[in-house]
């Protein structure tokens, strides 16, 4: 019984990822739902993927507690079925209630506020188990606080909401689970989860990879610097770290390797690699399309704000990459060994170029970002017909839907557990109220907001899919920092970037555990090496709120973007140096700290100062190159 019925389990959800998936496409081109139907149905769906597709029976064996260990494996299915039961059934009590509000004036029974407590007590279980304990118990924690904010001292204290109450607004509103989140998540976001899925399962990764190898293969770190290119582009398309990591670093990490670098330091670059591919316009994941809807700027104007600042990101990773490789005496690949780039592997190129290019061109004639997304796939399956393996496989594309519809059902579970989050902020008036407390604690300066919004975005963002931790920062802590002087979509870059960032940042680091495997390194220390060469990554967002002209929109004076640019360029070179300890030769450790000065005093946004450690950065390099040349000729 256990197989066959396991045979079904699998085969429900594959059918129904792949369901999730084609509504993603037909919303694209055709529009939402009907907001009561759409949020509440295809929620319901991501729960019952998330449900069934970990299932109790699968994770027992690892469960520390001998009597959970001892269940039947019947019993385990059965308590997974009965939560799908209840949770559908909460789902159609919701739209029943719905339709009763816009009818007539309608009375909540104690059934009803059950039924709602119940079903969100198994979204946060589904929750749990794609995503750990930490989001669940915030969550969690904002439904008590709900229920006994009246005990709690200080600007956390209010007057106290019922169980009634609380699940009113947390359920059957659209100010919580089903609220603007989702909405967007559904419109907008979706589409562009599934392009990426396709993109990958139809061969454009593996076409962009042997590109990267061919265009990086004079440089010192090859393999390595192959890894950056390649995941830059695939990470903006797919928008998930994990399935960056994955599709690329199976590849590259085992290149890397063979290169001369050490395990961890392979993962790391691949994990900061991939990571950093949603800061990178066009697609950024599929955030550009949310920033735009939540702050009314244009898509375009989006894309070039993050242009520059990603720029800087890869820049340095391309520059920790060539000193490391310096510092482990690693050379260029010769000649002979290098993979010549063919016209075939050009023609392949366009399977991702074309698909990037279509979306380009339908935002900029004005049309929506949904509906670019559903013309992108549409070029992505049919470059994938030249694909000689995709036509001897034609199940590629139903393999590609289930597995996207799967990609979909996590995003979604994780706008649901953030709406809980986000009906008890709009209940409580919390948010406000931290917001206030954020801006005391400040005492009014605009770096102990921001350092204190950075630590909220990363610990938030830990092991959670990048737009679900934006979102909720953005929501709480945005209005503090704009409030402080900050523009508007320099505070949503800056929000997004320590998001982002979240993912290779101990202690949960998802991206440097997914690396780590593959690299056959410890996780820990995979993260650390991923941290260290991303580290100008959490430095970049602190700069573009102070000189907004980084962005080159909004507030803009060339004559700051200059010196920025220069002063940011140079930061970069001279901290990498000193953190890894070589340029043309081993440094000694009074050198490196005057570098990692010189580094950090070019980054303080003051012009007089930024020329004094100008003047000292170019005269610590233009002594190292002397010193080289002086070694070299005796």
């Amino acid at each position: 019984m256990s197989l066959s019925f396991k045979s079904l389990t699998i085969w429900i959800v594959a059918l129904t990822g792949a369901a999730l998936a084609l509504q993603a496409v037909y919303v694209a081109l055709f529009g939402g739902w009907d907001i009561t139907y759409g949020r509440s149905w295809i929620l319901c769906a991501a729960v019952v993927i998330a449900l069934l597709g970990n299932p109790l029976a699968d994770r027992v064996q690892d469960n520390r507690f001998a009597v959970v260990r001892n269940m039947p494996a019947w019993l385990l299915w059965a308590i997974d079925l009965i939560l799908i039961g209840v949770f559908i059934f909460g789902t159609l009590k919701f739209i029943e209630i719905q339709i009763l509000i816009e009818e007539t004036i309608f009375e909540y029974d104690p059934n009803d506020i059950t039924i709602a407590f119940v079903a969100v007590l198994i979204l946060l279980e589904a929750t749990r188990r794609l995503f750990g304990l930490p989001i669940v118990l915030i969550a969690a924690f904002g439904i008590l606080y709900c229920l006994y904010g009246q005990y709690m001292p200080g600007f956390l204290n209010h007057s106290g909401f019922s169980l009634n109450r609380s699940m009113q607004t947390i359920w059957y509103s659209f100010q919580g689970v089903f609220g603007l989140p989702m909405g967007v998540v559904l419109q907008v976001v979706l589409i562009f989860v599934v392009f990426g899925v396709i993109l990958e399962s139809t061969g454009a990764s593996d076409a962009l990879i042997r590109a990267s190898v061919a265009l990086t293969g004079k440089t010192r770190g090859g393999p390595a610097h192959s890894a950056v290119f390649a995941s830059a582009i695939f990470g903006s398309m797919s928008g998930s770290v994990t399935a960056n990591v994955v599709g690329t670093g199976s590849f590259t990490i085992p290149m890397i390797k063979r290169r001369g670098f050490s395990g961890p330091m392979a993962g790391g670059i691949e994990a900061a690699a991939s990571t950093g591919g949603q800061i990178v316009p066009p697609v950024m994941g599929a955030a550009a399309f949310l920033m735009a809807d939540l702050t009314g700027e244009a898509y375009t104007t989006i894309c070039i704000a993050a242009l520059i600042p990603a720029l800087f990101y890869y820049g340095s990773l391309f520059a920790s990459i060539s000193i490391q490789a310096g510092a482990d005496g690693i050379e260029p690949l010769p000649e002979s060994e290098r993979p010549p780039l063919t016209r075939k592997d050009m023609l392949a190129c366009l399977a991702f170029v074309i698909p990037i290019a279509i979306i380009v061109f339908v935002l900029v004639m004005g049309r929506s970002p949904a509906l670019a997304g559903f013309w992108a796939i549409v070029a992505a399956v049919i470059m994938g017909v030249f694909n000689k393996k995709n036509r001897e496989n034609p199940g590629v594309i139903w393999t590609a839907l289930v597995k996207a519809g799967r990609s979909c059902a996590w995003i979604i579970v994780a706008v649901g557990c953030i709406g809980v989050i986000i009906g008890v902020l709009n209940l409580t008036g919390l948010g406000i109220s931290f917001a206030s407390v954020v801006a005391e604690f400040s005492e009014f300066s605009l770096l102990a907001a921001l350092i204190t919004t950075a630590l909220a975005a990363l610990a938030l963002g830990m092991g959670m899919p990048t737009l679900p931790a934006y979102l909720i920062i953005i929501l709480v802590l945005g209005p503090v920092m704009q409030r402080m002087g900050a523009e508007l979509l320099a505070t949503h870059m800056f929000v997004f970037y320590f998001g982002v960032l979240s993912a290779i940042t101990p202690p949960v680091a998802i991206g440097a555990f997914a690396a780590a495997p593959i690299a056959n390194a410890h996780p820990f220390t995979t993260a650390l090496y991923a941290v260290r060469i991303a580290l100008v990554g959490f430095i970049i967002p602190f700069i573009f709120i102070y000189e907004p002209s980084l962005l080159l929109v909004g507030t803009f004076d060339a004559v700051s973007f200059v010196r920025v640019v220069v002063c940011l360029s140079l930061a970069i070179w001279l901290i990498n140096t000193a953190l890894i300890g070589y340029e043309r030769q081993m440094l000694g450790a009074p050198e490196r700290l005057l570098r990692g000065l010189a580094g950090a005093g070019l980054l303080i946004q003051i012009p007089t100062l930024q020329i004094t450690f100008l003047v000292i950065g170019l005269s610590l390099i233009t002594f190292g190159t002397i010193r080289s040349r002086r070694k070299l000729q005796n």
